[in-house]
């Protein structure tokens, strides 16, 4: 007997290529935010010796990245509800590009400060506006993995920095090197400017539109079945306040409604308690994300190695691909377990690892720093601490930060909510970056990653409490999710969901 049930079962789950296609040409502009991201942390090893600038321009120049991102991400919520998510990412493209030629011809620290400014406001859109689309083109059964793809694309951006400081700083001259390595990265912004037009927009954006006969045609493209696509049809018009049962190719929706107008007052002066709970639980994964210390070993890898014990250049550049490549091996595995395992599970099981990474790396580098002589089993501590900090921050956190705050906001909201999560994302980015020398000289290195597994401590106790799972769920059940009521009418925030 034909098991006709579990076929029709097996096509629903079974991911899109057409939704894949899309999600790995949209996420190609998270490549070059994270290719920024690591071709910094070599590059500043050469613009120092040839610029000659000092720790304190270094930590300006490493964090004023983040803060025009923050600029980029706040701008970039209203953009994209006005001129659509495909169209965004577009804009992120050029900026890049113009970012990258001014860097890569870099007369002056003051020409490279501009074109890095210009390049943060393109990371500032490509962090709220890839994971957006990818999310809402994708089903609820393969959103956890096309959704995340934009943070493997980081990974594999930051990986590619790497790759380039080695071999452009090895073979090619002072003057050369460092500018070579950050102009390329206008190459695959201009691919990325090209590719994201043959692109369809988000069916859910263009529902706000009132686009509905544009939308239905796009979801027939990334449904596996007429049934899916249907569905969820139905309920995106329903969350659009739509009637489940108009047909019309075009309808007429309030100017408030379409273009995101009146959303900051929904989202910050008079939330839903539904959506006060979102906002606390987005905002809080982005705060921790870089509150726990991931950028300091990311942009400041070099100097944690150097403070271990490794002196070659050559050897420096070497230990930081290692630190690029096991981010890309356990964001891949990431990739497998978030619509399995779920995001809850992920996240407490990649918290608790990082605590006992960063515990062990403060631990080696304090006994690196006190003993009178090379100490090779504080070395050999301090890079398998290192990249086991890494791995487990990989494997939870860095893909379910872009992940959750993308997946949970009601569809109005969803663009400009998401924007407030990347601009305290990147706010905390900047923190980290433009203080981790000073805080380092303050503390001690070991004391910093000391302070680090603090914090990280604190960010397990939130997850637990305030971070229900989300595995399984339509973007359109999100807002029923977040107002479960127990048997008193009390919202469940902090009651029921530590034990699901």
């Amino acid at each position: 007997m034909i098991d006709t049930q579990g076929d029709i079962e097996n096509q629903v789950t079974k991911v899109n290529k057409y939704a894949f296609a899309c999600a790995i040409v949209a996420s190609m502009v998270s490549i070059v935010s994270g290719y920024d991201t690591g071709v910094m942390s070599g590059a500043m090893i050469f613009i120092q010796e040839d610029l000659g600038i000092s720790d304190t321009q270094q930590e300006v120049l490493a964090g004023i990245l983040n803060l025009c991102a923050l600029v980029g991400s706040l701008t970039a919520g209203r953009c994209s509800d006005y001129i659509g998510r495909r169209y965004t990412i577009f804009l992120a493209s050029v900026l890049f590009i113009i970012g990258a030629i001014l860097m890569g011809y870099g007369p002056n620290y003051t020409i490279l400060m501009i074109g890095r400014c210009i390049c943060g406001i393109g990371v500032g859109f490509a962090l709220m506006v890839a994971p957006v689309y990818s999310a809402e083109i994708s089903s609820a059964h393969s959103r956890g993995l096309l959704a995340s793809l934009p943070e493997l694309c980081i990974g594999i951006g930051i990986f590619l920095g790497y790759l380039s400081n080695y071999f452009l700083g090895k073979y090619l001259s002072l003057k050369l090197g460092w500018r070579l390595m950050l102009a390329i990265a206008a190459i695959p912004s201009f691919a990325l400017a090209y590719g994201i037009l043959t692109m369809p927009e988000s069916p859910r954006w263009l529902v706000m539109q009132g686009q509905l006969g544009k939308a239905k045609k796009v979801l027939f493209q990334v449904s596996n079945t007429t049934q899916e696509a249907e569905l969820r049809f139905n309920d995106i018009k329903l969350a659009a306040g739509l009637d489940e049962n108009c047909n019309d190719e075009i309808v007429k929706l309030p100017q408030k409604s379409h273009q995101g107008e009146g959303v900051w007052k929904e989202l910050i002066l008079r939330p839903t308690p539904a959506v006060r709970w979102m906002l606390i639980a987005s905002v809080g994964i982005h705060f921790f994300e870089h509150a726990t210390g991931i950028e300091a070993v990311m942009l400041y890898s070099h100097k944690i190695f150097k403070k271990a014990g490794i002196k070659s250049k050559e050897n420096l550049l070497l230990a930081t691909i290692g630190v690029g490549l096991t981010k890309i091996i356990f964001l891949v595995l990431a990739l497998f377990l978030i619509d399995k395992v779920g995001r809850r599970r992920l996240l407490q099981v990649s918290t608790a690892g990082m605590i006992i990474g960063l515990t062990a790396l403060g631990f080696s580098l304090t006994m690196v720093e006190h003993a009178n002589e090379e100490v090779l089993w504080a070395l050999t501590l301090s890079i398998i601490a290192t990249y086991f900090y890494v791995a487990f921050f990989n494997i939870g956190l860095a893909p379910v930060t872009w992940l959750y705050g993308s997946e949970i906001f009601p569809l109005k909201l969803r663009a400009q909510g998401v924007s407030i999560g990347v601009a305290v994302n990147r706010s905390m980015n900047a923190a980290v970056s433009m203080s981790f020398i000073s805080i380092y000289k303050a503390l001690t290195i070991g004391g910093a990653f000391f302070m680090f597994a603090a914090i990280s401590v604190i960010a397990w106790v939130f997850f637990y409490f305030l971070v229900p799972e989300t595995k399984g769920k339509t973007l359109e059940e999100m807002e029923t999710l977040f107002t479960k009521k127990n048997k008193s009418g009390k919202s469940v925030a902090m009651e029921t969901y530590p034990t699901q």
